[in-house]
């Protein structure tokens, strides 16, 4: 990567940084309404006038999280694990309001490493994607949350006590392994007939160090460099075409070459990249 303007490159670092994590607030809030409309719309116990009633009131007060959330300014980039943990609680409460489940929390260790912010974020939707994808089996009615640091990883242990008959093919599982793979963890599900289902995840706290000279190891055009440095500030394709006077349609060609060569599949995937070389 070119070395020319190094404080220009760190403010243009810094802004991204901060519209990435704007951006995964608003989604995980978005992602938090949705899933509580459709926890209620599903449920067996509620008719439907109360179900449309309770579904109106989540989908109103999740328009003002996510009318309020783009307006916070954010003091640190770091959060407590234990204010991270609690803000799953909250996540998790409207998400089984309406089923007849018990989630036991155990809580993690008060003084455990603060999490970056994109780890308890992404720590969270984990969380919340898990436990839609136990819930799909009819007979769990409870479901054990625990988390953990080893210093290096968020530590995260899940369990049912269904009928141990969760896939991890199934398209929700591999929906949180691509959440997963995209912190640069792992996960590993066991499913034991009778007895329920564990799944364990490591997510680093710490992202992985990317080789020296890795950006020009991608090979990446001028033009494909300039329209990568737009896309890790946030900007939207349109923007990009107009900053750099071309087609919107140039710029999805380039987009899709700087995929191709970074053996990324989203824009955030490409953001993360760029932003660790």
């Amino acid at each position: 990567m070119p070395e020319d303007d190094p404080d220009s490159l760190r403010l243009a670092r810094s802004s991204s940084g901060e519209r990435m994590e704007v951006l995964t607030e608003l989604v995980d809030e978005y992602s938090t309404t949705l899933e509580s409309i459709l926890a209620i719309l599903r449920s067996r116990s509620t008719d439907d006038e109360a179900a449309r009633s309770v579904a109106t009131s989540i989908a109103a007060s999740g328009l003002v999280h996510l009318r309020t959330s783009s307006d916070r300014v954010r003091t640190s980039t770091e959060e407590p694990v234990t204010t991270a943990f609690e803000r799953l609680r909250e996540d998790l409460r409207p998400l089984v309001r309406y089923r007849d489940i018990d989630v036991q929390f155990v809580e993690p260790p008060e003084d455990g490493r603060p999490l970056p912010s994109e780890v308890a974020h992404g720590a969270r939707a984990v969380v919340r994607g898990c436990v839609l994808a136990l819930l799909d089996s009819s007979d769990v009615e409870r479901v054990r949350v625990q988390w953990g640091c080893d210093g290096t990883n968020l530590l995260i242990d899940m369990r049912d006590d269904g009928r141990g008959d969760t896939s991890d093919d199934s398209t929700s599982v591999q929906s949180v392994g691509q959440r997963i793979h995209a912190l640069g963890g792992r996960m590993t599900m066991t499913a034991t007939p009778g007895w329920g289902t564990e799944i364990a995840i490591v997510i680093p706290l710490d992202p992985p160090h990317a080789p020296p000279g890795s950006a020009q190891a991608w090979d990446l055009r001028p033009r494909e460099l300039e329209v990568l440095r737009s896309l890790a500030s946030g900007r939207r394709n349109r923007d990009i075409a107009a900053d750099l006077d071309i087609s919107e349609n140039t710029v999805k060609f380039h987009v899709a070459n700087i995929y191709r060569k970074l053996g990324a599949t989203s824009r955030t995937e490409a953001t993360a990249l760029f932003l660790r070389t």
